[in-house]
């Protein structure tokens, strides 16, 4: 039997880390819990989770300045929580290596599944050969992206999000179409989630205006990756 993945649960509401821990451990989890930003950091050492749910709003660190210094030295994936609506702060927490997020008040249930979705991608042993689209590489395989020679930074959730559109470059991709491809059957939520994404993606990868757009939106339909 393979051992239970460990899920280390940041919040400083001790009822929110209670019922996240109650919820998460009838599905086999074994859960970590830390009250705050430096607690959070020398948790994520100690124990080496395969997944982190962190709520943004800490005392004494934030979670985004968390996740900035989680990032110096590791990839384990990252929940975030937020009680914020905006979605500046999302997409900051997205830029910054967020593998998803979840605005507060949400079902223990979704917050479940999101978690199961997460750690199904990526630990597939990948044997797809190189994808090469106009002056993008993509190596399934080993989950990097270059552009124009230069490897680009991308979060578990924006590589599957454009490996999707790679499947079929110049065809339109619906929002649930590509919920379906990245986030799985059991996603429940708001299919925005998908913007923001694809706001972040083009953020990475169209940093030159005088080029053609990478990833066009279709009006009413989804999205599209551009072949040339």
């Amino acid at each position: 039997m393979a051992p239970a993945r460990t899920i280390l649960i940041v919040d400083d509401e001790e009822s929110m880390r209670d019922m996240l821990t109650r919820y998460l451990s009838r599905e086999g989890f074994r859960v970590e819990t830390a009250a705050d930003g430096p607690g959070a950091l020398a948790a994520a050492r100690r124990v080496r989770p395969d997944l982190i749910v962190l709520d943004v709003m800490l005392p004494g660190m934030d979670g985004l300045e968390v996740l900035r210094k989680l990032r110096e030295w590791s990839r384990v994936y990252v929940l975030m929580l937020t009680a914020r609506s905006e979605e500046t702060d999302k997409i900051v927490g997205l830029s910054v290596g967020a593998d998803d997020y979840l605005t507060k008040p949400f079902s223990p249930r979704e917050l479940v599944a999101r978690v199961k979705a997460i750690l199904r991608r990526g630990r597939e042993p990948g044997a797809e050969t190189v994808v090469e689209i106009g002056r993008m590489r993509i190596d399934p395989g080993r989950r990097r992206v270059w552009k124009d020679g230069r490897q680009v930074e991308l979060t578990t959730l924006e590589f599957d999000l454009l490996s999707s559109l790679a499947g079929g470059p110049g065809l339109v991709f619906t929002r649930p179409q590509l919920i379906e491809r990245v986030w799985g059957g059991d996603f429940y939520g708001d299919e925005r989630v998908v913007d923001v994404h694809i706001k972040e993606l083009r953020r990475k990868l169209e940093d030159d205006p005088s080029h053609p757009a990478l990833i066009t939106t279709v009006r009413n339909v989804g999205y599209r990756l551009e072949g040339g």
